[in-house]
């Protein structure tokens, strides 16, 4: 389908070589300042042509407000957000004797498409190709704003990985990255403008940002393509985020992430590299909260924190990414998501034709050598997507809730409620 989210829902349209991509956004809370300029960063962090390591066409990826705001203000009514194809070169895919759709590209979606609906488009991918994550990178946007006003929500995503080389890799001492001290400082403090420093590339660390742009810019002259690893934290999350059994936050995090583009793996916390640990030490302990978080003691609160609920707990280590029986425990979220290389390269390749004829094909068309530059945004998006989704669920049990006698044996839902179970105690 192409619609994600129950309460927040993004439904996305368009093909690569079509008029315009784009998407609509249902269910946006009525009253937030929007405009263009709040969606177009990153939008622009995620267009093709931002360095010799990415894909040459051409696009600007300017996006316009369509409907749903008024006076820069959202009416609670769908938001239709578009952007218009302007480099699009169907010919690359057909033509002068060079038909390369005349064969189903090695490990793309040609055939599978076709398979599926009887009918597939004759250039760039369509539906499949990784143009269609503009909706997704411009609803994300949106939806950040609210998490960054309601909450304090931080979410920032960085390469963590090119091929063989790693930022953290597995060490005897570090096993996991939830193991690494370093790791866990930068996720506690890294910010898109620190990551954004490292351009083209977005590793936070200059020698190793610059291994693999060697390694990308290598494959790239060999017409090959080569994969890595985002990695991405969610900052600020509330607690009581998600939904047991089927809807757990790492479960839409998941589902999120794995219906990108190219991605090929999926780990959250301590990941695969937990299953080699001891209960002894994946355990994370709980221990007291601090009594006032350290942004608020610097006079640095959001307006929206100062009503809301403070966990009275924490835990001492955070092997599980944030996330303790599907629901979110307000540690810090993070996970990491993997990118298999391109599929299409410019190398020539022994295949078999629609016909069933053996033959050759040469792919033509403007392709990245490496999409993990470009995928960080989009992963930063679809987080900000599953956040807001799972928020709105809460919300709407609290406001439920909050109807109700305060009792005892429940837990208060804001600082107010706290306060009146207190007077009638």
């Amino acid at each position: 389908m192409s619609t994600f989210g129950q309460y927040f829902k993004v439904t996305t349209y368009g093909e690569s070589h079509g008029k315009s991509v784009g998407c609509i956004v249902d269910n946006c809370p009525p009253g937030l300042q929007l405009s263009e300029a709040d969606i177009q960063p990153q939008m622009t962090r995620r267009r093709p042509g931002q360095s010799a390591l990415t894909t040459p066409r051409d696009e600007k990826d300017r996006v316009e407000i369509q409907s749903g705001t008024e006076d820069g203000i959202t009416l609670g009514s769908p938001i239709a957000l578009r952007v218009l194809n302007e480099d699009q070169r169907p010919k690359d895919y057909g033509g002068g004797g060079k038909n390369i759709d005349a064969f189903p590209r090695p490990s793309h979606a040609d055939w599978t498409y076709l398979e599926k609906y009887g009918v597939k488009s004759s250039s760039g991918g369509g539906r499949s190709s990784a143009r269609e994550t503009i909706g997704r990178v411009a609803a994300g946007a949106i939806a950040e704003k609210y998490l960054r006003i309601a909450h304090g929500v931080e979410i920032v995503a960085f390469t963590s990985g090119v091929g063989p080389e790693h930022l953290f890799p597995s060490t005897k001492t570090h096993p996991t990255q939830s193991a690494n001290p370093a790791f866990l400082e930068l996720i506690d403090k890294i910010t898109r403008e620190k990551v954004d420093e490292f351009l083209p590339v977005r590793c936070p660390d200059e020698t190793v940002c610059n291994s693999m742009a060697d390694l990308i810019a290598e494959y790239r002259d060999k017409s090959d393509s080569i994969g890595g690893v985002v990695t991405c934290v969610i900052r600020n999350c509330p607690s009581g985020l998600g939904e047991p059994c089927f809807d757990k936050l790492e479960a839409t995090l998941a589902h999120a992430m794995m219906s990108i583009p190219a991605t090929k793996g999926f780990e959250i916390g301590s990941g695969f590299g937990g299953c080699e640990m001891p209960g002894s030490i994946h355990n994370d302990p709980f221990v007291k909260a601090p009594a006032v978080p350290p942004a608020e003691a610097n006079g640095h609160a959001t307006e929206a924190a100062a009503g809301r609920r403070r966990p009275r707990l924490t835990t001492k280590t955070n092997n599980s990414g944030g996330v303790q029986g599907g629901i979110t425990n307000g540690a810090h979220i993070y996970f990491n998501v993997a990118f298999k290389p391109p599929a299409t390269i410019g190398q020539a390749q022994q295949t078999v034709g629609y016909d069933e004829e053996a033959g050759v094909l040469e792919a033509k068309g403007r392709h990245d050598p490496c999409v993990i530059p470009r995928a960080v945004p989009i992963v930063e998006a679809m987080a900000a997507l599953v956040v807001m989704d799972a928020l709105l669920a809460q919300s709407a049990r609290q406001s439920a809730r909050s109807l109700l006698p305060v009792l005892e044996r429940t837990v208060p839902v804001s600082e107010t409620e706290s306060k009146l179970l207190r007077e009638s105690q």
